[in-house]
């Protein structure tokens, strides 16, 4: 297979100050693309601000011969986001791969969590990657090609304790991947979404001795997939840890059908519908859609 390069190609990262987003830059900009690296420079809790990181990692990429530049505008409002986004225009022209990496934590156990928490996690993680990716999706459409990539987590699609708030954004940022794919097909905008578990100042406490197989770097190159041309797959979701990559996938069963169902008919039967031999992983909605028709009308047939 040929070597996946950028050619020049423009990438936004969000939250490329240091860390998973760091990684994918210096990835992306080996590969040939032209970074916007987008960093508040703020605390784990997303509080005060530096350009410093940003413009740390910048340095890097121009000592290593590639072309970046440093945004240091809050993902978490929409000026703020439309500002990274112009900042990619106003350097290098366009917009082509958009890496929605951004992120705080303010974990609390649900009973405990105020307002403000839920707010700011939701702010960063969800309504960032609405308010940069927007702008940028415009572009891709008229010009017929973009690629975006989503940072979501295992805490969202499995759960963990004490981060409903991080767990809410990070799972509604499959969603919006999945709709952002249906839409995007026609203008070859290919949208994908990564849960990376990896050693980061996010989760330094979390791994004890394994955490030193949990290299950053080793998520990058899964980014850089899913963020080129020859990326060929869209609305999905993939678990990157230590070299070991999986696909993370939402199964339908086969189910239990009674055109006079009851809520006891529904205990009576919980064993079949929860079942999971023979399932089926719809592309979306109409997916589902389908099996239901089809069963019904087999039924009343």
């Amino acid at each position: 297979m040929a070597d996946i390069g950028f050619d020049g190609k423009v990438a936004i990262i969000t939250g490329a100050g240091g860390g998973l987003g760091r990684q994918h830059a210096l990835e992306l900009a080996r590969r040939g693309a032209r970074i916007v690296v987008n960093d508040l420079g703020g605390s784990v809790n997303g509080e005060g601000g530096d350009v410093g990181p940003a413009q740390s990692v910048v340095q890097e990429i121009q000592d290593l011969g590639g072309e970046a530049v440093a945004d240091t505008n809050s993902v978490a409002t929409p000026e703020g986001g439309a500002a990274v986004v112009q900042t990619a225009v106003d350097a290098f022209g366009t917009v082509d791969v958009v890496v929605n990496n951004a992120g705080i934590l303010r974990d609390k156990s649900f009973h405990n969590l105020d307002q403000a928490m839920i707010e700011a996690v939701i702010q960063v993680h969800l309504l960032g990657a609405f308010y940069v990716t927007q702008p940028a999706f415009r572009i891709m459409r008229e010009k017929g090609y973009g690629r975006i990539v989503s940072t979501s987590s295992n805490s969202g699609i499995l759960g963990n304790f004490g981060q409903s708030n991080y767990g809410a954004a990070k799972m509604g940022l499959v969603g919006l991947t999945n709709v952002l794919a249906i839409e995007g097909r026609k203008n070859n905008i290919k949208a994908n979404a990564i849960a990376p578990v990896a050693l980061t100042r996010m989760t330094e406490d979390m791994f004890g001795d394994v955490g030193e197989a949990l290299d950053p770097a080793l998520v990058s190159p899964l980014v850089a997939y899913l963020a080129s041309e020859a990326c060929e797959v869209t609305g999905e979701v993939y678990s990157a840890a230590g070299g070991l990559i999986s696909r993370f996938f939402v199964g339908l069963t086969p189910g239990y059908y009674d055109p006079k169902i009851t809520a006891e008919g529904i205990a009576e039967n919980l064993e079949t519908i929860r079942d999971e031999t023979g399932y089926l992983v719809p592309f979306d909605n109409g997916g589902e859609i389908k099996k239901i028709v089809e069963v019904i009308s087999g039924a009343q047939g």
